[in-house]
């Protein structure tokens, strides 16, 4: 039986600031499945950062997005139709192949999931119990090798990743959770929802002084989602042996000239710091304890999270260009069905 997709494919690369005239909507014919295939019926699926550097035509960790082809990114969603006996007909299952409502593909590019717990949506498999959380648990514990006691300071610590980072370092043991944000009311809530012990908003000052008043006897570790002035501070800040996981530069993400690095680099140097930077798919291996743990702590009603959902794959653009201009608290999702 033939079905239709509709999905979300990129036509011009953007210079600068992304806008609607750089993407498309088309319609997609799936035929009969091949035998070893499946079709799934996405929920939800993920728009990130990271996005936005597939978007340039240049080498990276992961190659970038072709013009004129469906643009892929992760996204879970029920098995539809099937030919496989492991994914029966309503098997929840994760995959990478986002950016549109249906999807028609070989087995192996899905995975079977749990049902989600009691009160949650199939979407917190792309939040804290997916690759965000894993994210922020790899950079936090391997990455920056967090220990009891540290203070740790975290950049865009609204978003996904900075909000289950601070309540893993709360988790694990830290002596103080630091973090900045775009508003005063993502200010709030780092504080009053996700065990920040402080926090400031970027827009109302020097990082580096901020980050000095809100951290007196320095910082240990820093999470470093933003760059450039954020990463400035961090290395002003730092106590002997800091150290930091840099895991995104949003700040220079939509950048059409060079950003200048920090003009205190010799830091590393005269304290001995560590900076590492690092992405997901080198370190899957951590992720069946990370699931153990982040598993049980949901469970007991240690973690909180939040998400922002805008409704149709016919949206999916939009909620991207809001993700990049800061509009979303958590996790960033685009609801399919």
């Amino acid at each position: 039986m033939t079905v239709t997709s509709t999905q979300i494919q990129l036509v011009n690369r953007p210079t600068g600031w992304p806008e609607p005239k750089d993407f498309s909507t088309v319609t997609v014919e799936y035929g009969d499945l091949a035998a070893g295939q499946v079709r799934v019926a996405n929920e939800f699926i993920s728009v990130d950062p990271y996005m936005r550097g597939r978007m340039i035509d240049t080498r990276s960790y992961i190659p970038p997005f072709q013009l004129d082809e469906t643009m892929t990114g992760g996204a879970v969603g029920r098995v539809v139709a099937t030919t496989v006996d492991d994914l029966p007909v309503g098997t929840l299952v994760s995959h990478m192949l986002g950016w549109r409502d249906v999807t028609q593909a070989d087995a192996g590019e899905f995975r079977a999931l749990p049902e989600p717990p009691t009160g949650a949506a199939s979407s917190i498999y792309l939040g804290v119990l997916g690759m965000t959380g894993l994210t922020a648990y790899v950079g936090l514990l391997t990455i920056a090798s967090m220990q009891p006691g540290d203070t740790v300071f975290i950049s865009g610590a609204a978003g996904a990743v900075g909000t289950a980072a601070a309540q893993i370092a709360r988790l694990k043991g830290a002596h103080r959770v630091i973090g900045s944000a775009g508003s005063a009311e993502k200010v709030a809530l780092l504080t009053d929802r996700y065990g920040y012990d402080a926090a400031f908003n970027y827009k109302d000052g020097p990082v580096r002084r901020q980050l000095r008043d809100a951290a007196p006897d320095g910082i240990d570790v820093y999470f470093d989602n933003v760059g450039g002035d954020h990463l400035e501070a961090a290395l002003d800040s730092f106590n002997d042996g800091g150290r930091a996981a840099l895991c995104g530069a949003i700040a220079q993400y939509n950048a059409t000239s060079r950003t200048p690095g920090p003009s205190n680099m010799a830091n590393i140097i005269t304290r001995g710091l560590t900076l590492r930077g690092f992405t997901i798919g080198n370190h899957f291996d951590q992720a069946g304890e990370f699931n153990r743990e982040m598993s049980g702590w949901f469970a007991d009603g240690k973690i909180v999270h939040d998400e922002t959902v805008v409704t149709g794959i016919d949206n999916a653009v939009d909620a991207f260009l809001g993700l990049m201009r800061g509009e979303n608290t958590g996790k960033m999702v685009v609801r399919t069905s």
